[in-house]
């Protein structure tokens, strides 16, 4: 068996490094800039029937896709799947720059979402291959700031785009930032991968995608384009209760499952998927309705709002960085997601107390005590998991943390949106003049166009925007609830000691198949 290369330097990691960052940025970037240039893309286009589809396209493809990158990495190694991933991602980005029509825009969103699927887990994974979970904390950290960086650059760069460039540099941005991740994970990026027969779980991984799509698609459809109660909507969650079922029978007998049931008997990783998800659900309930409560209650315009949200993202890159490093002096990862869950939790109250007469200072600093919050959590998980998993599951173990959680924010989404439109429709009557033409459908629709709704009549104006606060103050407690759950179910997080080895210059992994492994290196 040929011995696994030596352990990186910390020269070759910060290489790494920089090709990792600039891959989950893309991925980061993406989710922001988009919505900013969404209004100008409809009105060169046209086709405002499929505005949806086009983040809805994105959120299908990635979420369905991140288990199946785990798996697959674990097979065929991690290297060739980050790169595949970036060179479908920016395939998918370059089309859809060159997109003439709506339709066209929203079948090459989904390919983006491919790929994006993959960019995000992948990272993770291989952080998992070159440095030791005892050392990772300081590095993990990195990569949640660059999420913290994209929330804000975001809307920045894709009005600056829009007023000054064209809504396709949206799109073209990409290029650069994905290209120069190729280039440096090419260069530097050489992992050992244990090569072995194997069979590739097609049947669980299309049980998958299709109860995932379902249940998505209901959820993103609910309450929007049809009645929760309708047939459609009602047919698209039984379908996905059915399809998921038969994916964890299938699961229980398939000879290489996509995602191996044992996984689930191990302590950290079940409870970890549990907050993961809580986590996912919590975080979105802040951090979608934000910009919206920030333009429509306070008045500020888009590219203000995204400024203003700079509080929630240094939050978060204070605690992403210093957690890490935290850990990787003491060893010990529980004490963060427990604090992180409370103070998370406080800063959503926080949230909840907001109201047309908050004041900057106030909305600014419950922004960072939530974004303080938010930091000590998700990357701690995805380490805690990490170092329970064995060597030939970090692939699939790491892209169930994503999985999980982009499965909670999508639930979450949904579910805070049927929150707020109920509000909306609550209080809207009770709060509008008499004998206004107004009704609660039509404000409702309003909601996309913060500009439309200041151009209202004063009293129907103030009562649009009392009953936004109203019903954003009902989103706000929901997801409290949420992550005082979290907060509850994280004292049962499982602490085990960190390992101080890694894949790479790690002793070699031992598979038991009927053929003997052989220890490859992937090829520079």
């Amino acid at each position: 068996m040929t011995p696994a290369p030596t352990q990186l330097t910390h020269r070759q990691i910060l290489l790494v490094f920089s090709g990792l960052m600039s891959g989950v940025l893309l991925a980061a970037l993406d989710q922001t800039i988009v919505s900013t240039a969404l209004p100008t893309i409809v009105g060169e286009l046209g086709g405002i029937d499929h505005l949806s589809w086009v983040v809805t396209s994105y959120l299908l493809t990635s979420t369905a896709s991140t288990p199946l990158y785990g798996k697959l990495s674990d097979l065929y190694g991690r290297k060739q799947m980050f790169q595949a991933a970036i060179v479908i991602f920016l395939v998918g980005s370059v089309l859809s720059g060159l997109s003439q029509d709506m339709l066209q825009l929203v079948v090459f969103r989904g390919v983006q979402g491919i790929g994006a699927g993959g960019l995000m887990a992948m990272a993770f994974a291989i952080i998992g291959d070159i440095i030791p979970p005892r050392e990772r904390g300081r590095y993990t950290g990195y990569l949640g700031s660059v999420f913290a960086v994209a929330s804000v650059a975001g809307p920045l760069l894709g009005g600056l785009f829009v007023d000054h460039l064209s809504w396709r540099w949206v799109f073209y941005i990409n290029i650069p930032i994905g290209g120069a991740a190729l280039v440096v994970t090419a260069k530097v990026l050489d992992l050992p991968f244990v090569v072995r027969r194997h069979r590739v779980d097609y049947e669980g991984a299309a049980l998958l995608v299709a109860g995932v799509t379902a249940l998505l698609l209901a959820l993103v459809w609910g309450g929007n384009e049809y009645a929760w109660g309708s047939a459609t909507i009602l047919g698209l969650l039984g379908a996905g209760a059915v399809l998921l079922t038969g994916f964890v029978l299938w699961e229980g007998r398939a000879e290489e499952p996509i995602l191996p049931l044992r996984l689930f008997r191990k302590p950290v990783f079940r409870m970890s998927v549990i907050l993961s998800f809580l986590v996912g659900m919590g975080m979105f309930g802040g951090i979608i309705f934000l910009p919206l409560f920030l333009q429509v209650v306070t008045g500020a315009s888009a590219t203000n709002s995204g400024l203003l949200t700079l509080p929630l993202m240094v939050g978060i890159m204070i605690t992403s960085i210093g957690s890490g490093r935290l850990i990787t002096r003491t060893g010990r990862y529980k004490v963060f997601p427990v604090v992180g869950f409370a103070v998370a939790a406080a800063g959503m109250w926080m949230f909840s107390r907001m109201d047309v007469d908050t004041t900057r200072a106030y909305s600014s600093l419950s922004m960072f005590v939530f974004g303080l919050g938010i930091g000590l959590i998700s990357q701690v998980l995805i380490l805690a998991m990490q170092n329970e998993s064995d060597l030939a599951d970090l692939g699939t173990t790491t892209s169930s943390a994503t999985f999980f959680r982009q499965i909670g924010g999508s639930f979450g989404v949904a579910l805070f949106g049927a929150v707020l439109t109920a509000g909306i429709s609550r209080e809207l009557p009770r709060l509008l003049p008499a004998g206004s033409a107004t009704g609660g459908g039509e404000a409702g629709s309003l909601l996309n166009s913060p500009d439309a709704i200041r151009a209202l009549p004063a009293g129907v104006r103030d009562a649009v925007v009392e009953a936004l606060t109203y019903a954003i103050h009902d989103v706000f407690l929901l997801a409290l609830a949420v992550l005082v759950v979290g907060f509850a179910l994280v004292w049962r997080l499982k602490e085990l000691p960190l390992r101080d080895t890694v894949a790479v210059g790690g002793p070699a992994t031992t598979v038991d198949d009927a053929d003997p492994p052989v220890l490859a290196a992937e090829p520079i």
